[in-house]
């Protein structure tokens, strides 16, 4: 029987977090590349997708403010003075690594949050709501977070296959040696959340996610295509590839959504995404070589 976090358990990995890993120095980085026009070739929709997600953060701190009216105070605190500090020095990092390779920076938007969210928002100010919207929070943030990793650890793997230590060891590194505390304080808060939900509100949580569901800063086509273009120069080009990532993101929740009970390997909604996202990314490289 999984053990239900304590409070005091958050509070001190959001502690450790702060304390262990402040936000990397720009100046530690080592941005010298070999050969920046066989990078950019290879790795340039990887990095042009992580660098404008890591830069948003300013936007999702924003949106979580809009959706959250009244959050716990551990939660404020680890999204405004950990993770958010720590997520935008890696955009940061990584949109000065596209510009040395001769890429364009990373288009961002960091003021707008939908009449969608801010319609939520009007609603989350009743208790009950609030708590299922922190829930979505807390899962959108674990799939994110391990997408995150498993993208930086094929970026680490890749260029190191071109030769490209140093972007390897000071650029990618230190990055995704960050990702997993984020992701372990997203899982430690779902748990205890989920462990106090009520039917009706576990019943809303799973229906409003699988309506809800989408990857990252993909909030339009183009952008769910980039998605897809990162899943390609990464690897991840097949249904059994895509299945695997699906698969790995979701493990907290399928457990505690349910799905693992009624026999699924990935939640339908999340394959789904990560399959369109690959075929939009597709379908785009194809009018290209036509035009």
């Amino acid at each position: 029987m999984t053990t239900i976090p304590t409070l005091a358990r958050l509070a001190d990995h959001v502690d450790r977090l702060g304390a262990e890993h402040p936000p990397l120095p720009l100046a530690a980085v080592d941005f010298t590349v070999r050969r920046p026009a066989v990078l950019a070739a290879r790795f340039g929709g990887v990095l042009d997708y992580m660098a404008r997600a890591e830069l948003e953060v300013e936007r999702n701190v924003l949106e979580l403010t809009t959706l959250l009216p009244d959050p716990p105070a551990l939660d404020r605190r680890f999204y405004t003075e950990v993770w958010g500090p720590q997520e935008k020095q890696h955009g940061l990092i990584l949109d000065e690594l596209q510009r040395r390779l001769g890429l364009p920076s990373a288009t961002t938007d960091l003021t707008s949050v939908s009449a969608k969210l801010r319609l939520v928002g009007l609603l989350a100010h009743l208790a009950p709501v609030q708590d299922v919207v922190r829930m979505l929070y807390y899962l959108t943030g674990m799939t994110t977070e391990r997408s995150a990793l498993l993208a930086y650890h094929r970026l680490h793997d890749g260029a190191v296959a071109l030769g490209e230590r140093a972007v390897a060891e000071t650029v990618v590194t230190p990055i995704r040696r960050q990702e997993p505390g984020h992701y372990a304080y997203y899982q430690l808060a779902a748990r205890r959340l989920w462990s106090e939900l009520s039917g009706w509100q576990r019943w809303l949580v799973r229906r409003l996610r699988a309506v809800s569901f989408t990857p990252v800063g993909a909030g339009t086509r183009e952008q769910r295509a980039d998605v897809g273009e990162m899943m390609l120069e990464l690897g991840i080009d097949g249904p059994d590839e895509a299945g695997a990532l699906a698969a790995e993101v979701t493990r907290v929740e399928r457990e505690l959504l349910g799905a693992q009970g009624r026999g699924l390997r990935v939640p339908p909604y999340v394959a789904r995404a990560f399959r369109d996202a690959v075929e939009l990314a597709e379908q785009r490289r194809t009018e290209r070589a036509v035009s």
